[in-house]
């Protein structure tokens, strides 16, 4: 008879497998990717290392799934602000704002998962959630042209500048703190609202 897992063991299966990926994302905050190494993980799930790999063939595959959920949440964050009833150009630099803000609480953790090298397996999420927020941004900003807010141009490429200028907005101040955080995303948002030819 084939062995079959029963409920039980499956939820503390999936349980095993949440507090893995939270232990990932706190060794990631503490020592960036660099220095995280899958023991620290396992001791702070509170599984053993060849748990931790019965979940994830690789180190490279963790910390994949790890920033993908961090990103993911993140966009849910900016989509949500996204869609408010504000008009458009308003709805792009909240978005700006809102993402800007939340980075800058992230302080380490977020400069790993914005500037720090990493393996491909791991930077090809990073990539995917560049493309997705350039697609956030690219439809705000048709949005705005065809509501006669912004000049006619190519929504793609203004949504690609936009995270381009964000992120690397956010490098020094995550990495030293040399500007206040409310006069940084202020400026940001001006910029990016400017950029795009809209009202500041």
């Amino acid at each position: 008879m084939a062995y079959r897992r029963t409920a039980l063991m499956e939820a503390r299966l999936a349980a095993d497998r949440d507090r893995i990926l939270v232990a990932a994302c706190d060794v990631v905050r503490e020592a960036g990717f660099a220095g995280a190494k899958i023991l620290a993980v396992a001791a702070g799930a509170g599984v053993s290392t060849g748990s931790v790999y019965r979940h994830f063939p690789s180190k490279s595959a963790l910390f994949a799934e790890m920033l993908r959920e961090v990103c993911a949440r993140e966009y849910a964050v900016a989509a949500a602000v996204a869609v408010t009833a504000e008009p458009p150009v308003q709805r792009l630099g909240d978005v700006v704002e809102v993402f800007a803000h939340r980075s800058l609480l992230g302080g380490r953790l977020a400069y790993a998962v914005i500037v720090e090298p990493m393996d491909p397996e791991v930077d090809q999420v990073r990539l995917d959630a560049r493309r997705e927020l350039s697609a956030l941004f690219a439809g705000l900003i048709d949005e705005g042209i065809r509501a006669g807010e912004l000049p006619v141009q190519n929504p793609y490429t203004g949504g690609a500048a936009i995270i381009g200028a964000v992120l690397e907005g956010l490098v020094r101040p995550l990495q030293d703190g040399a500007l206040d955080p409310d006069d940084l995303v202020a400026e940001l948002r001006a910029f990016c609202v400017r950029a795009v030819g809209g009202a500041a």
